[in-house]
């Protein structure tokens, strides 16, 4: 089984898309992550979903999670305000991270070894510079475990 075997179509963001309109796309379609392009629609980078929230919970809650029992509800449930004006770009790590693409011919270990590697839940597979769609962890364990 090859990567082109698990290949969906897949959501794309840009860099300056609004960081609140990246995680309305995560939460309506249900995905793990989006493909953030750049300006030529090539991958530039994954943006998993975890990244976002990173982003949107203050980080005196993410260093100390005791802090974050301390707010009081009606605060608490509106933590995803402060992503507002912001945009993709300020979502993602400072420093640059292996970017995790392959050709549609990768097996499935290893696609399953680079979303490990990576610590991505997908993987834009990518021919001749054109972005065919990515393979998500979902996918590949689904064929996996039925194998």
């Amino acid at each position: 089984m090859r990567a082109r075997d698990l290949l969906a179509d897949f959501p794309t963001v840009a860099l300056d898309t609004p960081v609140i309109e990246a995680a309305r796309m995560l939460a309506d379609q249900d995905l793990p992550g989006l493909v953030v392009v750049d300006d030529d629609g090539s991958p530039f980078t994954i943006l998993p979903g975890t990244q976002v929230l990173r982003l949107a919970v203050p980080a005196y809650c993410q260093d100390d999670p005791a802090l974050a029992r301390v707010v009081d509800e009606a605060h608490a449930d509106a933590f995803l305000r402060a992503l507002d004006g912001r945009t993709v770009r300020a979502a993602l790590p400072q420093r640059p991270r292996e970017l995790p693409v392959t050709d549609p011919d990768a097996t499935m270990l290893e696609l399953a070894a680079l979303m490990a590697r990576t610590h991505s839940p997908l993987v834009a597979v990518v021919d001749d510079g054109r972005l065919l769609g990515a393979v998500t962890l979902q996918a590949l364990l689904d064929r996996v475990l039925a194998a």
